[in-house]
């Protein structure tokens, strides 16, 4: 490809806010997509579509490329999201079964569950590099040479009011999405760096412990697993907390060891993709020994998101011991659920 990006270039980034929507007259607002942030590159035919980090997406969407490959401009990058809308919106756990070895897999899933491109910046336009432009200017840049598109591909909105962002933060959740970002309409585009501003949902669940996985030298604890009752009570396995210093993990093995227990090889053989430290193409080649402990202690953690209703979609904050609160008391029900919103009203708000 003769493009003046790199094709391994690492995309601009955002850093948490722990203060909330930042106002200003130099922010501009978007929804935050749950995706697979990806950069496409267009060289006449040629489309590559790039991971944060550099690694080749393009195998797996072949059904975006033709969308690409329309487009007015015949040489461009683009930064963006993919995504996969489901029946309740964005569907995380799909988006990442659609990364698989068999080609015939591919191309069935790509019909199966399609993917859409949600664009938001454009950082190249035939030879010319427009990093360096302010964000306002590669916004119309990127609407013009989008104007007039359909689905696959989507224009992000944008709104330059914290008011509506504010709305946009409650009301886009119902629709699987993360929370806001912030940028600088005056900023250029730095790749690598958190210059922007990402605002996401946070809420706290208290969940029992189930076990906790080693380190990846095995020397010492890397987490606490952590569970949540059905209403048939039912355990299940819906993530881990992993925030503790050297002391503190320390004190966690020797709190946990009287709690040791066999894991419960019968309970989980039905179904071993939910089992802590279970295989899957996400998790080969890494540690993933675990040590069972009797559903005794809970903890209080925050979360920002339980995906599908069945796992936290990243790792959770540990806050505290909740002494005062029975294992059989941290069930599903205390997961806050957003009210629905149907994805392709995002695209016609203002």
């Amino acid at each position: 490809m003769k493009l003046p990006l790199p094709l391994e270039m690492e995309p601009m980034l955002s850093a948490i806010s722990e203060t909330g929507i930042p106002k200003g007259d130099g922010w501009e607002y978007e929804p935050k997509w749950d995706g697979f942030r990806t950069l496409v590159y267009r060289d006449g035919e040629e489309v590559a579509l790039m991971s944060r980090g550099g690694r080749p997406m393009t195998r797996y969407f072949p059904e975006l490329l033709p969308a690409f490959r329309a487009l007015p401009a015949s040489k461009l990058v683009l930064d963006g999201e993919v995504i996969v809308v489901g029946a309740n919106g964005l569907d995380f756990g799909a988006l990442q079964q659609r990364v698989h070895p068999a080609e015939s897999r591919v191309r069935m899933l790509s019909e199966a569950t399609p993917a859409w491109f949600v664009a938001f910046d454009v950082l190249a336009e035939g030879a010319t590099d427009l990093r360096k432009l302010p964000l306002g200017e590669r916004r119309k840049r990127l609407e013009k040479l989008l104007k007039g598109i359909k689905k696959p591909i989507f224009l992000t909105p944008y709104t330059r009011d914290p008011k509506t962002a504010e709305a946009w933060f409650e009301k886009f959740e119902g629709a699987g999405l993360d929370g806001v970002i912030a940028k600088s309409w005056d900023g250029a585009y730095v790749p690598g760096k958190r210059f922007w501003v990402k605002i996401k949902h946070q809420r706290t669940a208290d969940c029992v412990v189930i076990g906790w996985r080693k380190s990846s030298d095995g020397s010492t604890l890397g987490a606490l697993l952590l569970g949540l009752y059905d209403k048939k009570g039912t355990m299940h396995y819906v993530g881990h907390t992993s925030s503790f210093n050297a002391a503190e993990r320390k004190e966690l093995i020797a709190k946990l060891k009287p709690l040791q227990t066999e894991i419960p090889e019968e309970e989980w053989r039905a179904n071993p993709g939910r089992m802590p430290g279970g295989l899957s193409r996400w998790s080969r080649g890494k540690d993933t020994e675990w040590v069972a402990v009797r559903p005794e202690l809970v903890c209080e953690v925050t979360y920002d998101k339980l995906e599908a209703g069945e796992r936290f979609r990243h790792a959770t904050g540990f806050l505290r011991w909740r002494t005062d609160k029975k294992p059989r008391q941290c069930g599903f029900d205390q997961i806050a659920s957003a009210a629905e919103f149907d994805v392709r009203g995002i695209f016609r708000s203002k």
